[in-house]
């Protein structure tokens, strides 16, 4: 028998795996990975090689992480670790079985990783510039949003430099938790202590590390021990509120191994690295060249940005050796007392040679404002493009560019019709091959402009690949940004008041962002049209953090609808003309506390002008009728053509369904529906919310009570729609009123798609709630909700459906400032509510949900405000008071029972608001616990 016989019949792998075989060992790898813990340690005694497989530290790691919330103790191994997650007792004496015959080198090159040390490895000081006691006018003008640069010295009178070892935080700061890298979407933390155990015990290939962005609230003391050094220390996202800030500051604690693997700072930001003990190896690459190994994919829908990239290990071991010189990255090994400074746009990776601490923040300044605001905006080529250069285009468009630059036609912007994929993927392999350009005058690598070729990280360039049809207010926000569509038009809104002298950078950002050219060009003709003046230069950009472009100028409010589109927008501005009528007929003193309509109408541009027509809301306008829209006959008869009961049905027939085409097709390009109020003097609840006294707070939970009760009493148009009036259909003798049976029916299909809802919004909800929700919102939940509402002869089990604003937000709610008894020399030292806006979001529906948004975010969950505000309100909550009920039946009669199921079926994320105000609900084990922590009081009104 010869010795390559013997080999092959050593081969265990073909007839342990079975028709397993067939597949590589990575790809059963990961399979293995979406089995729960149990069936792995079952499926580990089918065969020795399914033995060794199940027994890999990395797929018990990835398992744990899955499972782990909050902080967690590592158990010496990640399989032990998982098993006590799942309440398992391991037998620690048993030893592990060792078998011949299977070899992979997919599991060696893993177990190399994981046992690899760092000290052997060879590293130069790279050929990153480095600088000392530069000024800020030279790095303003050398490196800002232009290269990487080393600093020295900038943290030697910093107390960390000192005291941010691993043994002295250790001591001081053992027993805080600290959030761990997100190797999973669980957010996990670990106490310190807990953390340097397994630092010290660990051989993991890609060992987590600390990246807790909030350490500043779990151990204020650390920010007193360093301080932003004076060249960074503009920060423009310091004018948001706490809670609207992206996350900016960092501490990071990390051992040999770990690190951070290729990505792109988010949003574009520049950010600056201070090293406090240990070494990292740096390595970067200039925006537009995408590192080999790593894949970019941006989402076609909404601009998410997502990256493949191997484990920064990894990456150094097994694609840096295969990079010529010319394509390898900038580099250097930064150490103790040391700061890096990473443009915005550029790639870099990170590996800590021995166990590191270090402190980071990102930043917007006027260098970099531009890049940020582009990178917010909708759409996907230009995101693409930022981190991708031209690869991130079609061929047919790259040449397309090329010829453009080559005939000095660079105002053209790319269309994204161009475009076929669905989802644009680019990979860098280090097959492309450049011409080479020689250094710039600064003495830069070549290498910083070899791969360029064409591209250019200019923000004029760069906008050329931007939809000029995409804006905040019409197109989906992408999750990935750093912030939400409103935060970033209130943070624009600001930055044109604060920064006056830099206002034709924030305009131009704004232009990029928001469209806000556009939407000032629409905004001038309506003012034409109505003889209103002229906005000034304070007042050209929009307002506020609303859904809507809203102009305040003058003694006048305009508001253009286009979110959602132009369906959407004409039902908003229909539904709030029919209750402004309403309203007006009913001689309701609520009037008296809502801006009055001084105008409304259609704006629209048509054969190179724009064009504006009157509309009160009473007929269907000719710019829709003479576009070969379909019209039922129904619709044709209602005297609000776009009014409640018509947008409910519109909103019925779309149910469960992904979001369709606006059907008005393409005037919902050039077609905006506009409203024309009084402004109000004063200034909104969100602006003054921090200045407000105590008694103000109540005066405003009065006034609440007050306007809620008079929204809550005016009557609403009858249903006329047959659709709706069918609703009854097959179960007649519940004789249920219309609009009864399709608030409900709305809640019910909310319910098929809440858990995805909920996991899509990353809220901190504990596992163990998300999985009782059926539980605790059962089916008959809704069968006896229709009950509660049916027409009986005991009368008082009808509850009437109301208007529901839906909307009384602190950004809905305005002040007027007034003097009251302490003032002095009648100077005003109070503010009083005076009006409630935007009413395009009216519902009709059970009135207790208005409650909501209320106790939430104007009220901050202060309860005595609430019960100021139910003192006035003086309307019943639930009206039945039925003896005969019992079970499900009493329980949706519970009124903290209903708000909650309520909360639970929202569609805004509500219940993300109530776990950020009550900390204590992160733990809670039941839905009953957090309705009691949250409304039990409604039960007592």
């Amino acid at each position: 028998m010869d010795e390559t016989t013997a080999f092959r019949q050593r081969d265990r792998r073909p007839e342990a795996l079975g028709s397993l075989s067939v597949l590589p060992d990575e790809t059963i790898c990961v399979l293995l990975e979406y089995l729960p813990p149990r069936d792995i340690a079952h499926l580990a005694c089918v065969s020795s090689v399914m033995y060794i497989l199940c027994n890999e530290e990395p797929l018990w790691m990835s398992l744990c992480l899955r499972r782990a919330k909050g902080p967690f103790d590592y158990k010496g191994s990640w399989k032990n670790t998982t098993l006590h997650l799942e309440g398992v007792t391991q037998d620690d004496d048993r030893k592990p079985l060792h078998f011949d015959g299977f070899n992979s080198l997919y599991l060696y090159k893993r177990f190399y990783r994981c046992n690899a040390s760092l000290d052997g490895f060879s590293f130069d000081d790279g050929n990153v510039e480095r600088r000392r006691d530069i000024s800020l006018d030279e790095f303003s003008k050398e490196y800002d949003a232009k290269k990487p640069v080393l600093l020295s010295g900038l943290a030697d009178s910093w107390p960390a430099s000192k005291t941010w070892t691993i043994d002295h935080l250790s001591e001081k700061y053992g027993e805080v938790p600290f959030r761990i890298s997100q190797r999973s979407p669980n957010k996990i933390s670990m106490k310190f202590k807990d953390y340097i155990s397994y630092m010290k015990t660990q051989r993991d290939e890609d060992p987590l590390y600390v990246f807790d962005d909030r350490f500043g609230e779990a151990a204020p003391e650390l920010l007193k021990d360093y301080s932003v050094p004076y060249l960074f220390q503009e920060d423009w996202f310091e004018i948001l509120d706490k809670e609207n800030r992206p996350p900016y500051r960092w501490l990071i604690v990390g051992p040999e191994r770990s690190g951070a693997s290729w990505h792109v700072d988010p949003a574009l930001t520049s950010a600056w690295n201070t090293l406090l003990c240990g070494r990292k190896r740096w390595a970067l690459y200039p925006p537009g060249k995408v590192p080999l190994g790593v894949t970019v994919h941006v989402n076609e829908d909404d601009g998410d940005v997502s990256i493949d990239t191997p484990s920064s290990l990894q990456w150094w071991l097994d694609y840096y050796p295969l990079l010529a010189d010319e394509d390898k990255p900038i580099e250097c090994t930064l150490l103790a007392g040391e700061t890096i400074y990473v443009p915005s746009g550029w790639w870099h990776c990170i590996l800590n040679l021995e166990p590191t601490v270090a402190v980071t923040q990102n930043f917007v300044n006027k260098e970099n404002f531009g890049f940020v605001c582009l990178d917010m905006a909708p759409g996907y080529q230009h995101k693409g493009v930022c981190r991708a250069g031209l690869l991130a285009l079609d061929d047919e468009n790259s040449e397309e560019m090329e010829e453009e630059k080559t005939h000095g036609e660079d105002d053209s912007t790319l269309s994204y019709s161009d475009l076929t994929r669905k989802e644009k993927r680019v990979r860098m392999n280090g097959e492309e091959e450049t011409e080479n350009h020689e250094g710039d005058a600064n003495g830069v690598s070549k290498r910083y402009n070899m791969w360029k070729n064409g591209f250019s990280y200019d923000i004029d360039f760069l906008s050329k690949f931007l939809d000029k049809e995409r804006d905040h207010y019409n197109f989906p926000w992408s999750m990935g940004n750093s912030v939400g569509q409103r935060e970033m038009r209130g943070w624009l809104s600001k930055l044109w008041v604060l920064k006056p002298e830099l206002r034709n950078l924030i305009w131009k950002g704004a232009c990029i962002a928001l469209n806000a050219e556009k939407w000032l060009r629409c905004l001038e003709e309506v003012c034409n049209f109505h003889n209103l003046p002229s906005v000034t230069e304070d007042e050209k950009l929009p307002v506020g953090t609303g859904s809507n472009p809203v102009y305040l100028f003058s003694d006048y409010a305009v508001k253009l609808f286009v979110e959602g589109g132009l369906e959407q927008s004409m039902y908003g501005l229909g539904t709030e003309l029919e209750f402004y009528d309403i309203l007006c007929r009913a001689n309701s003193s609520l009037k008296s506390h809502i801006p009055d309509v001084l105008a409304s109408g259609i704006l629209y541009f048509e054969n190179g002008s724009y064009k504006v027509v009157p509309w009160d809301g009473k007929r269907i306008p000719d710019i829709l009728t003479s576009s070969n829209l379909d019209f039922d006959a129904s619709m044709l008869n209602s005297e609000f053509p776009f009014g409640i009961w018509n947008k409910t049905l519109l909103q019925q027939r779309n149910k469960g369904k992904p979001p369709a085409p606006d059907s008005f097709g393409s005037l919902s390009s050039h077609v905006w529906p506009y409203i024309i109020t009084q402004r109000c003097k004063g200034k909104i609840f969100a602006q003054l919310r921090d200045d407000l006294t105590w008694s103000d707070a109540q005066n405003l939970a009065t006034f609440l009570g007050q306007q809620l009760r008079n929204l809550h009493q005016l009557p609403y148009p009858p249903v006329t729609r047959p659709e709706l009036l069918n609703a009854n259909e097959g179960h007649e003798e519940l004789k249920i009123p219309p609009e009864w049976k399709v608030f409900v029916d709305d809640l019910c299909q909310k319910k098929k798609d809440v858990t995805n809802r909920l996991e899509n919004w990353g809220n901190p909800i504990p596992k163990a709630l998300m999985n009782k929700i059926d539980e605790y919102i059962p089916d008959e939940f809704f069968v006896d909700l229709l009950h509660v509402f049916k027409d009986t002869d005991v009368g008082d089990e009808i509850k009437p459906c109301t208007w529901i604003h839906s909307d009384v937000m602190d950004d809905n709610i305005h002040m007027e400032p007034y003097a009251d008894d302490d003032s002095v020399d009648g100077q005003h030292n109070s503010w009083r509510p005076g009006h409630i806006l935007d009413f395009s979001d009216l519902s009709i529906g059970d009135p207790i949900y208005d409650l909501i948004p209320i106790h939430l975010d104007v009220f901050r969950g202060d309860t005595d405000l609430f019960k100021k505000l139910l003192e006035s309100y003086g309307l019943p909550l639930i009206r039945s008071k039925s003896a005969a009920a019992d079970g499900m039946r009493k329980k949706v009669l519970s009124p903290s029972y209903r708000t909650m199921c309520y909360c639970i079926l929202h569609e805004d994320n509500v219940l993300g608001a109530m776990f950020s105000i009550w900390d204590e609900l992160r733990t809670a084990e039941s839905w009953e616990q957090v309705e009691l922590t949250v409304w039990s009081f409604l039960n007592s009104y």
